[in-house]
């Protein structure tokens, strides 16, 4: 019997999170997992005494589903997404609706999209944010695959911001030789400035949180950082769309090396640092992060011929997501042009010199920080009308005849002789 509102499948702990607020609303959620057995388990336990119903088989599970029939995705994106959608289809309808709310890349939300279309199925490309707790926010930002971009941006936003507090963690820890607990209440006083948000406020927690044996949890950690390539993502669309998104660059590069443990461990006994501040200094690198997020919306936009709406998709992301914050208010003022340099001067301007202090100190104290380091070196060229790059064109015209343009005849190609033993043939002008 046709029961259930809605079906979710992937009973991971956003998955099962999801499907008790849909409950919490009053909606009849079937629930589904490729390994059966998670199904009972949730319905034994966290579902226990709910309206909750699940299904065995995928047939099961459809023949429980009221018209339309509506279906959650919430499982690894790629092939697990392509999986289910395979074999979905020929148990559905025309008019039915799958969502995939999994970190799909946006790619293939719009090949979903357009081959589902012709099935007659809708398919939307819902990127969901906000982590095990959550909270309500939700808009509508583009056809096919708006969705998962933003998601895409936000998530590398996310990681850059993450990069960042750990690099003042570090400079806290290990220059400034603070203490756990101060460093936890330093982080709460924070919180309560133009640094609220969700990421500083979960770190003063992490600070403070102690074992069942009294001592602090987070230096027993292991200090390798995983990662599920939504970073990775967006910085391969920042060079594919040539947007500068150096600092979450960064930051999944600091990822990356932080895996490098063993290698590390032995590097340490052999290499030698120096031996043995600044609230603003992360604000400030903060809001480059946020601002290079948005170019790389509006790149995306320009590219696919999305209408995004910038100001409404600051305020979801400062509603619910993972990188809520407040400052998100103060991008949302910045969205009547690119919000690089609007919001950088508003940010910026009375900060520079905390800023340039703050990361001269930690580079001389051998604190590796590169996001702080590529923010500020961000802002630096980008408040520069001229940088060295004429130098750049010059030498790919010298080896190369790649040509050049002259500032005062931008869209003209030009080539020279440079050493005089060269050719008039010069190579044809693109950007990759």
């Amino acid at each position: 019997m046709a029961q259930a509102d809605i079906v979710l499948i992937g009973l991971a702990v956003m998955g099962q999170n999801l499907i008790l607020t849909m409950k919490d609303y009053d909606f009849v959620v079937c629930a589904f997992n490729r390994t059966v057995s998670k199904v009972d388990d949730f319905l034994a336990n966290e579902a226990k005494g709910t309206k909750v119903v699940g299904a065995q088989s995928l047939k099961e599970m459809v023949s429980k589903l009221k018209k339309p029939q509506l279906i959650i995705l919430l499982v690894k994106a790629g092939q697990a997404v392509d999986y289910f959608i395979k074999k979905l289809v020929p148990l559905l309808d025309i008019g039915d609706i799958i969502i995939d709310g999994g970190n799909s890349e946006y790619r293939d939300t719009t090949r979903q999209c357009q081959d589902l279309k012709a099935k007659g199925i809708l398919f939307v490309g819902n990127g969901v944010s906000g982590g095990e707790e959550g909270e309500s926010c939700c808009d509508w930002v583009g056809d096919e695959g708006a969705g998962h971009f933003v998601k895409m941006a936000h998530n590398g936003t996310e990681y850059g911001d993450m990069q960042l507090i750990c690099e003042a963690y570090h400079l806290m820890k290990d220059v400034l030789g603070m203490a756990q607990d101060k460093m936890a209440q330093a982080f709460e006083d924070w919180n309560k400035t133009e640094l609220d948000s969700f990421l500083i406020e979960i770190t003063a927690n992490i600070l403070k949180f102690q074992g069942a044996d009294g001592k602090h949890l987070l230096p027993k950690i292991r200090d390798s950082a995983g990662q599920k390539g939504m970073g990775k993502w967006t910085t391969i669309s920042a060079l594919e769309y040539g947007i500068p998104v150096t600092l979450i660059g960064e930051a999944v590069f600091a990822r990356c090396l932080s895996s490098l443990k063993d290698g590390r461990i032995q590097a340490s006994k052999k290499l030698k640092g120096p031996q043995k501040i600044f609230r603003m200094s992360l604000y400030t690198s903060k809001i480059v992060s946020y601002a290079q997020g948005f170019m790389l919306l509006r790149q995306g936009a320009t590219e696919f011929g999305w209408t995004l709406n910038y100001g409404d998709i600051a305020l979801m992301w400062r509603g619910g997501c993972i990188i809520r914050s407040v400052f998100l208010g103060k991008i949302k003022d910045a969205t009547s042009e690119p919000p690089t340099g609007r919001l950088l001067k508003s940010a910026v301007e009375n900060h520079q010199d905390s800023w340039w202090w703050a990361v001269s100190t930690g580079v001389q104290a051998g604190i590796p920080m590169p996001c702080f380091v590529t923010a500020l070196s961000f802002y630096d060229k980008y408040r520069h009308e001229m940088l060295p790059a004429n130098l750049i064109q010059a030498q790919r015209d010298s080896f190369g005849a790649h040509t050049y343009e002259l500032l005062a005849k931008p869209g003209q190609f030009i080539h020279t002789n440079w050493t005089g033993h060269g050719g008039s043939v010069s190579s044809s002008s693109y950007n990759a």
